[in-house]
């Protein structure tokens, strides 16, 4: 089955993917703006695109802008941030009804290029600096935004887990920026950052649904940028024979949180790949996977186990909720199983099964837009250029032996363990 096509064009300052399909309803625009995780930039762009998205010059105010987007047939508009290995994405989407549904001849297609336009190129800002009102308000929701974080012991653990593994590497950095910088952000200040990330940042806009490609690039040579030589990261080096870091730390809560960073020594795009799926896919990535019957269920040890990977860092990151007296008992079953994966003590059924699930996952995820743009983007940052069909076929082809040679390549490096207050601490 031939899966959908990606078109790249060359635009100014920027590349334009055009996905052309009629299964949706709606057609979606997605910017994406990509540069190096930096201390010194991340809580700049953390804040950037909220106040983009708040107002623009035509539409001075949060309202007035919604109530453009409802009079648009209720377009959508939001914006985003993620890391992707040392890189730092913001990503703003629009989306707007598919005009074929329409009664009336709107041309909504054109009207959001121009709406993207306007909040790229046209800000609320005058004399160098962005509306006060505006950015004080931002800054006051993302530092909401930030401590939220220490509340939710989940997203704390995996952000502490990160932190420690990757010290003194950009990918430490909080994706929603550092508390102790947003105060000393102006109106000026970010300003200058917005001028200089549009001239530096790599760009890219997708542009998927039931479209015209020749009338859309017409409608996007109204977006035009500065050219650039887009700043590239340094590769994350091979790790191996790694010391094993131990963290403990104390909060006052009733259930642990172990998290286990291992380093994959495997990048999107490389050969073992693919297999670095399969190997995470049976180890802890689905229900059926070991760590979920192994250590929830045969020995009820957690209340969760699961395991992930981040494809352009190279790491692997095991997730689970323990009490405290199962720490020792936990790592060391956490650690057999991975064992077993190099050894390759698991059955053809179960790859078999792993590669059932990673399929039709990757189905359901390029069944929406934002979807399928999140896989497509992939190439970006990796610099490749893999199309779903292959996708699909080096999950299909994959054997045992590449999956052990995979799962050799990994290296335990940090334990993170977030447990409660010993008997006799202050609460």
């Amino acid at each position: 089955m031939s899966l959908l096509r990606e078109e790249t064009v060359k635009k100014q300052g920027y590349n334009l993917h055009l996905i052309q399909t009629g299964k949706f309803k709606t057609n979606t625009f997605i910017w994406k703006m990509k540069a190096p995780l930096d201390e010194k930039t991340v809580t700049y762009r953390a804040l950037l695109p909220h106040v983009l998205q708040s107002s623009t010059k035509k539409h001075s105010s949060t309202a007035q802008l919604r109530s453009y987007l409802d009079n648009l047939y209720g377009a959508s508009l939001h914006v985003d941030l993620g890391k992707k290995g040392d890189y730092h994405i913001i990503t703003l989407t629009i989306e707007v009804a598919n005009e074929a549904f329409l009664k009336d001849s709107t041309p909504l297609l054109q009207k959001a290029v121009q709406l993207l336009k306007e909040i790229l190129l046209e800000p609320n800002a005058n004399n160098g600096a962005f509306d006060s009102e505006t950015v004080e308000k931002e800054k006051r929701t993302l530092k909401q935004r930030i401590k939220s974080v220490y509340d939710d012991k989940m997203r704390y653990a995996t952000y502490r887990v990160t932190e420690e593994m990757c010290k003194e590497e950009p990918y430490s950095l909080y994706v929603h920026g550092q508390l102790d910088q947003v105060d000393d952000i102006t109106e000026t200040s970010l300003y200058k950052y917005y001028e200089q990330a549009l001239n530096e940042d790599e760009l890219d806009l997708y542009i998927v649904g039931d479209i015209d490609k020749g009338e859309v690039e017409q409608y996007c040579d109204e977006l035009q940028f500065a050219d650039r030589e887009p700043k590239r990261t340094a590769e994350p080096a091979v790790k191996e024979n790694i010391e094993v870091k131990e963290i403990i730390e104390r909060q006052d809560l009733k259930q642990g949180k172990l998290n286990i960073g291992y380093r994959t020594n495997i990048l999107y795009g490389e050969k073992d790949y693919f297999p670095l799926q399969l190997v995470n896919g049976i180890f802890g990535g689905f229900p059926h996977s070991k760590l979920f019957i192994n250590v929830r269920e045969k020995e009820n040890l957690a209340y969760y186990a699961a395991s992930r990977i981040e494809s352009h860092k190279g790491l692997l990151m095991v997730m689970s909720g323990i009490d405290d007296q199962n720490y020792v008992k936990a790592v060391n079953i956490i650690k057999e199983q991975m064992e077993l994966m190099k050894n390759g003590d698991f059955t053809d059924e179960e790859i078999k099964q792993t590669k059932a699930v990673i399929q039709n996952q990757f189905l359901e995820t390029i069944d929406t837009a934002r979807g399928l743009i999140e896989v497509l983007y992939h190439n970006v940052v990796a610099h490749t250029s893999i199309n779903l069909d292959e996708w699909q076929d080096h999950i299909a082809n994959t054997t045992k032996e590449d999956i052990v040679n995979a799962a050799r390549k990994i290296e335990m490096d940090t334990i993170y363990f977030l447990t409660g207050m010993k008997e006799g601490d202050n609460r």
